[in-house]
Order: C-alpha cells, then sequence, then structure tokens
C-alpha cells in the first residue's frame, strides 16, 4: 500500500466513522461480502481452521459460520473509524462494559488482561482506557505502511492511556512498564513460531502457542483477568466482558497453564463461533515432521 493509498483510505474511515452504526454495520457487511469472494486465500484458511477445530460440524454449517465471519470481518475493519476518531461520548455509548473493568485501577498488583483474538478486540483495548484509569501497555505488529502504522498507533492511544510497543522489539521497554503500575493488554493466541513456545492442544490440534502469559505472570506477580469483546448487531454497538480473575493463575507449570488459556479460548469461541479471528493460520508452525496443514 503505498502513502497515498493509505491516506484515502484513513480519510474514508474518517469521514464513515460519522453515519450512524447501523449504516457503517450494513456497509461492513456488504465489505465482507466482498472479501468472501475476493479473497480466495484467507476463506480457504478460514474453512481450514473450521475443519480442524469443530469437525463434528458439518461442512455446510462450517461453511455457514465463515460466511458470517467474514461479514463481521469487514463491519470490525470498516468500524476501526470510528475507535481511531469517533469522540468518547459516543464510544461510551456504543460501548457496554460487563464484570469489573475497574480490577487494574484498585489492584496492588500489576495486570494482565487476556484478550483472545475476537474481531472486536480493538474494542476491549478503547474501553480499558475509557471507563478505567489504570494506564496500558500493549504489543502491537508494525504495519508495512508508515502512514497507516502511524494511524494506529494514534488511535490506540489516543486517550493517552498508556503505550504500543512493536513485536519485533525487545521486551524489556514493556517490563519496565508493567514494574511501574501499567496494566498489560495481551493476545495470547496467534501463532508466532515454535520460540517460546509449546505445542498445547487447541481444539485437540496442537499449536504453537507462546508460554509467555505463564512466565511473565510468574515472574512480576501480576493478577490475570480475562476479558473477551464482541460485535453486536446492526447499530447496538459493543459488549466487552470483564470476567473473573483466575485464582490459581499462574501455577509452577507454564504449559499447563497455556492448555487451560487454550481451553478457556475454546469455550468462548463456542459461545460466539463467527466472531474468532479464522483468517489467521492458526496452525501454520508444527511439530518436527508433521505436514502443514494450509
Amino acid at each position: 500500500m503505498s502513502d497515498f493509498s493509505a491516506n484515502v483510505l484513513l480519510g474514508l474511515l474518517k469521514l464513515l466513522q460519522r453515519l450512524p452504526l447501523r449504516l457503517q454495520a450494513a456497509l461492513g457487511r456488504g465489505l465482507g461480502w466482498l472479501f468472501w469472494h475476493l479473497a480466495s486465500a484467507r476463506r480457504k484458511v478460514a474453512l481450514r481452521n473450521l475443519a480442524l477445530c469443530l469437525p463434528e460440524l458439518g461442512e455446510a454449517e462450517r461453511e455457514r459460520i465463515a460466511r458470517e465471519h467474514f461479514g463481521w470481518l469487514g463491519r470490525s475493519l470498516l468500524e476501526r473509524g470510528l475507535l481511531w476518531y469517533a469522540s468518547p461520548e459516543r464510544l461510551r455509548s456504543l460501548i457496554q462494559v460487563e464484570g469489573d473493568v475497574g480490577l487494574a485501577e484498585r489492584s496492588a498488583r500489576p495486570v494482565m488482561w487476556l484478550v483472545p483474538h475476537f474481531l472486536a478486540l480493538d474494542v476491549a483495548g478503547t474501553a480499558t482506557q475509557l471507563f478505567q484509569t489504570r494506564r496500558v501497555g500493549s504489543i502491537y505488529q508494525t504495519q508495512s505502511n508508515p502512514v497507516f502504522d502511524a494511524a494506529m498507533r494514534r488511535g490506540r492511544l489516543r486517550f493517552g492511556g498508556g503505550e504500543v510497543f512493536p513485536r519485533s522489539d525487545s521486551a524489556k521497554p514493556l517490563i519496565r512498564a508493567i514494574k511501574r503500575g501499567d496494566a498489560f493488554f495481551n493476545l495470547p493466541d496467534m501463532d508466532f513460531g515454535a520460540r517460546d513456545a509449546a505445542f498445547v492442544p487447541f481444539f485437540g490440534v496442537p499449536a504453537a502457542t507462546l508460554l509467555a502469559p505463564s512466565r511473565m505472570a510468574r515472574a512480576l506477580d501480576m493478577v490475570v483477568q480475562p476479558v473477551v469483546a464482541e460485535l453486536l448487531p446492526g447499530g447496538e454497538g459493543y459488549r466487552v466482558r470483564f470476567l473473573p480473575a483466575w485464582n490459581d493463575f499462574p501455577s509452577a507449570d507454564a504449559e499447563a497453564d497455556t492448555a487451560r488459556m487454550n481451553r478457556w479460548i475454546e469455550s468462548e469461541i463456542r459461545r460466539n463461533p463467527a466472531q474468532y479471528l479464522w483468517v489467521h493460520k492458526r496452525f501454520k508452525t508444527r511439530p518436527p515432521g508433521e505436514p502443514g496443514f494450509y
């Protein structure tokens, strides 16, 4: 993407966010319909992931979930403009927060939010800035286009709630931020290769999963609170659920903790299967000698 294209895209997002949410939602679903028909590689990834994770469903049902997923995906991309440019008052009216959003404010220990890759995860990030006052640190994937990368950073930090750290950098700045009291917005469920990971079951399939959530929580004496965000139909907005903190996490066994985390993510996916990020190659890294899935 050229800088010109990035600026045009950002200008379009800024313009469209002024529309009522129900109209944005309809446009987003239309965008998802286009993705389903044009983005054949991602469509195949989504269908393969669903076949691996939900084999008990028939092929027609898995395709229905995948088609619905692309509609939510289109919405999540288009509605990024709301999160980056809408007023805080409008966002507060659209985001429904459930559970103990203020845990990090009260806790004497640093808090790690475990936020799996549902399509509304950026809404959860916005909620941590709008509905509580603790500074927030998170890791993000640097974008190839510098204009879009800068816009993403501004959008995620525009309420002055913390700092984002590129995944390619050292973890030391993030650790320093946690030690001085920042909460950690942690996205724990992507395949980043075998380094610092273990092959633990995800819907019964060995999946390379980072051990860092357990190890970091143990090393820094962190409270771990799971958080799940979802898009609601039409113009209803979003829901972010701050679930009860895990009292017995971490343990001394990082791999067992990681398997437990995956089981929890599985339960949340079964609750809302169409909004999980199925277009990510979750099983890209395979154990030695095992053939690839994609």
